[in-house]
């Protein structure tokens, strides 16, 4: 493995040492991340995007610190009990909120954030008031709860969490287990969006299907994203066991938007819809993609959705599976107005076309900073790392790439690494702050198997390791077209682009 390039300039290590030491007042993970954002920002640019940054008022970022301790204290996303005996209880001592509007639940693998952010633009140009909830959150757990296109305020966070607490304690006392982070999450979403109140909810699902916490809506339309191999451990081996769990979501009488998917797992979910006599609209079939050019900034597409074709719909997203990603969105937002089967007719498609012109996702081939260019992907699975390498090569071309990678200790690293040994020259292997991250000498150490020794390199610090890749992409020279591309974890995408001035 490689050791670290070095010049003679000053070590940047001492100011951000110091800077570290100067944030007392603040959780130590996160310090270290927002000191080593100050050493890299001028090199990135203005902050974009519409990820909220800490609130600029000391009392409400004391006070959302606060709250995100008492949830940190609670069991975490990845510890799961199956049973949604205990948000079903909180819900119902809260009003039942879950019920006051109609949803659209979405679960699958990969794309469920992306494809929540598609579903909820286009309601949001039909002039519906939208509710959003998806996660995991890429820098700030506002972003978890999203009203009219916009994650809710820190104060709004804050005051919905105060609204809900009496009744946690409640509902603790009487569980056997005591509430967990995602289950509060999930409540707090439900009761701002009936307090808001929004026309439609966009959900996306936490792990699964059957068990998880948002499972107790009755979606109109269960949106099935691509199926594949992740959360084995609890989810099932195989596309068709985790299939079955996530089939759970399909409701009496809803209909259900399915994006392609193998075979078996296809055969488990249209099974589950004749059981409970929902409709069924399939990726390749009733929908899908008839045409898609990259264009500057993302590409252009024609869809097939369910009341007819929608030519020349800019997407500003890059790879092939953000276009499959659309023609999902679209269609769960047809069936939603009923088109396809109350009305055979298509909607309105300048609406449409400036609905997906506006659309975003945050650390999904995200470009961050130019010269060498810096793209985030939170790809964290095998499949997830297939799309994205498919995609910076359709769309960047890189004469070298580079790659930073940090994963999580409970993924399929290997199967990760492998998809992107083909398109990385040389890989900067690291960590992020959470502590389910992969100890970075245990992922060299299969990286080194993957890639051969002489092109991977180890830095413990992501700061370290971003400056260490942007500095090999550099010494191709100003006009070499290297890059530089971020991925592993959300996690790990979130702190990079923190650390490299976005918000």
């Amino acid at each position: 493995m490689s050791e670290r390039p070095r010049n003679d300039d000053p070590d940047p290590t001492d100011a951000f040492d110091e800077l570290v030491e100067a944030e007392t007042d603040r959780d130590p993970d996160l310090a270290v991340i927002e000191a080593g954002s100050r050493t890299l920002r001028a090199q990135a640019g203005p902050p974009q995007g519409d990820i909220p940054a800490r609130p600029a008022d000391p009392e409400v970022d004391r006070a959302l610190r606060a709250v995100e301790e008492e949830l940190a204290g609670r069991w975490g996303e990845t510890k799961l009990d199956p049973s949604v005996q205990r948000i079903a209880a909180l819900l119902d001592v809260l009003g039942s909120p879950q019920r006051a509007y109609p949803s659209i639940h979405i679960t699958g693998t990969n794309g469920k954030t992306s494809t929540a952010r598609m579903i909820e633009a286009l309601l949001g140009a039909f002039d519906l008031r939208t509710g959003r909830y998806t996660s995991p959150h890429v820098q700030s757990i506002t972003e978890r709860i999203s009203l009219d296109g916009s994650p809710v305020s820190a104060e709004r966070f804050i005051e919905t969490y105060r609204d809900i607490a009496p009744y946690l304690e409640m509902i603790d006392a009487q569980q056997e287990y005591r509430l967990s982070f995602f289950e509060v999450l999930t409540a707090m979403a439900f009761a701002a969006f009936a307090d808001a109140p929004v026309d439609v909810a966009v959900v996306e699902v936490g792990m699964g299907g059957t068990w998880d916490a948002t499972n107790v809506i009755d979606g109109d339309v269960a949106v099935v994203t691509p199926i594949s191999l992740d959360h084995t451990d609890r989810l099932g081996e195989t596309p068709e066991e985790i299939a079955g769990e996530k089939s759970g979501i399909i409701k009496k009488d809803a209909t259900v938007v399915l994006a392609q998917q193998p075979v078996d797992a296809a055969s488990v979910m249209l099974k589950r819809a004749v059981e409970v006599d929902a409709t069924v609209a399939r990726e390749g079939m009733e929908f899908g993609v008839l045409s898609r050019e990259v264009a500057v900034g993302g590409q252009m597409l024609t869809l097939r959705g369910l009341g007819g074709e929608y030519p020349e719909i800019f997407l500003p997203l890059y790879g092939a599976h953000q276009a499959h990603n659309a023609a999902v969105a679209l269609a769960a937002v047809e069936a939603f107005f009923g088109v396809g089967s109350d009305h055979a007719r298509t909607l309105d498609i300048d609406t449409i076309r400036s609905a997906f012109a506006a659309v975003a996702s945050p650390g999904r081939m995200e470009v961050v900073r130019r010269s060498p260019t810096v793209v985030l992907d939170a790809a964290h699975n095998p499949a997830g790392a297939r799309a994205a390498a498919e995609a910076v090569t359709e769309a960047f071309g890189f004469s070298r790439l580079i790659g930073v990678v940090g994963t999580s200790d409970d993924k399929d690293v290997r199967g990760l690494l492998e998809a992107f040994e083909p398109i990385f020259a040389e890989i900067v292997v690291t960590r992020n702050s959470s502590h389910r991250a992969m100890d970075p000498d245990e992922l060299a150490a299969v990286a080194v198997e993957v890639f051969g020794a002489e092109r991977v390199q180890v830095e413990p610090r992501l700061d370290d390791a971003l400056e260490a890749a942007i500095t090999l992409a550099e010494e191709e020279g100003e006009f070499s077209g290297a890059g530089v591309l971020v991925t592993g974890s959300v996690i790990t995408v979130g702190e990079a682009r923190l650390l490299l001035g976005r918000n």
